[in-house]
């Protein structure tokens, strides 16, 4: 039994000797220059730092990347680069006989600046009031916080803004179809062009100068005007039943969602009084922006995920995109 447990324990002892042994041979390495052990390890921490700094500014590419894709339709309509689609007409319909109205309610320059300007400013302050007071962080590679959260929330929402227009100027351009005020815009009558009530008009001259008012008056369907708005102020309400979580007021919440979305239905009814869209074009818009708004806010955006995923490692979250729904550390 001395025999066994001697050599039980010689057996045991000699494994912790050689690891002793090493340990005190890499220290002794450490300090004897670049040579040793010591560079290796600050050669691979360089490496290492380069590695993910290169990976991060690829993130960022992508984003952008993802951005300018997303626009492309968006910016082919507003640069006139593709025309619409000529579609022809039927002798005696009355649904495009409408006057121009003499001015628009919502301009398309107040509708774009209002739009992001509220929705813009009012995440930019929640996710800032979030840093500075919630003590909200970020693992992502972006280490000022502020920068962090707003890159992503706003990020998110420029992107939907731009899936949503490239969609409505898509339908605009495909579709074709004549806006309410069409004849008053290309300055001809049934009677002027001398047509059969009830026959297809597949083609028609128009006198109309202006040739870049003629084709607007081609793009009725369906309404960006309703799109937009209703895309800008339900995402904006959204946000705040993700952030505002003040119980001081019941009725604060609900009554600034209210007077939103009231908004963005009073824009796309004014299309309508101004003879510059059919109901159905509204009413398509006002889905289309919905619809993008909510699958922005719940499937892209993080404001109604969790802070955390507990089955991601720290180092393959730091990594993700600022954009990601899988950063945050409450």
């Amino acid at each position: 039994m001395q025999k066994f447990n001697s050599t039980g324990t010689h057996g045991n002892t000699l494994p912790r000797d050689a690891e002793l042994q090493l340990r005190l041979a890499d220290g002794g390495g450490a300090g004897d220059g670049m040579e040793n052990g010591g560079g290796k390890h600050f050669l691979s921490g360089s490496e290492e730092e380069s590695s993910f700094c290169t990976k991060s500014k690829m993130l960022v590419g992508l984003d952008l990347l993802c951005l300018i894709v997303a626009s492309i339709p968006f910016f082919a309509c507003e640069l006139k680069a593709v025309t619409p689609y000529e579609r022809g007409f039927f002798c005696g319909d009355p649904s495009i006989t409408y006057p121009v109205a003499p001015r628009e309610a919502i301009p398309d320059v107040l509708l774009i600046a209002g739009g992001i300007a509220i929705t813009g400013l009012t995440i930019t302050l929640g996710e800032c009031y979030r840093v500075r007071y919630r003590g909200a962080h970020s693992r992502a590679f972006v280490r000022n916080c502020y920068v962090s959260y707003l890159y992503k929330e706003l990020g998110s929402f420029l992107f939907g803004c731009c899936v949503g227009q490239s969609l409505t100027n898509m339908a605009k351009l495909s579709v074709g179809r004549l806006r309410p005020n069409f004849l008053h815009v290309c300055d001809i009558t049934y009677a002027s062009i001398n047509c059969t009530p009830g026959s297809y008009v597949s083609t028609v001259n128009c006198p109309q100068p202006n040739v870049k008012m003629v084709e607007e008056a081609r793009k009725s369907f369906f309404s960006g005007h309703a799109s937009f708005a209703m895309y800008t102020m339900l995402y904006l309400a959204f946000y705040l039943q993700a952030r505002l979580s003040w119980r001081g007021a019941r009725l604060l919440r609900p009554l600034i969602q209210f007077l939103l979305v009231m908004i963005a239905i009073y824009t796309g009814l004014s299309r309508i009084s101004e003879n510059r869209h059919h109901p159905t074009d509204v009413i398509t818009g006002f889905i289309q922006g919905g619809l993008t708004a909510y699958w922005v806010a719940f499937y892209i955006s993080s404001m109604f995920k969790p802070c955390a995923r507990p089955d991601l490692s720290p180092t393959s979250m730091s990594l993700e995109s600022p954009l990601s729904s899988q950063q945050t550390v409450c």
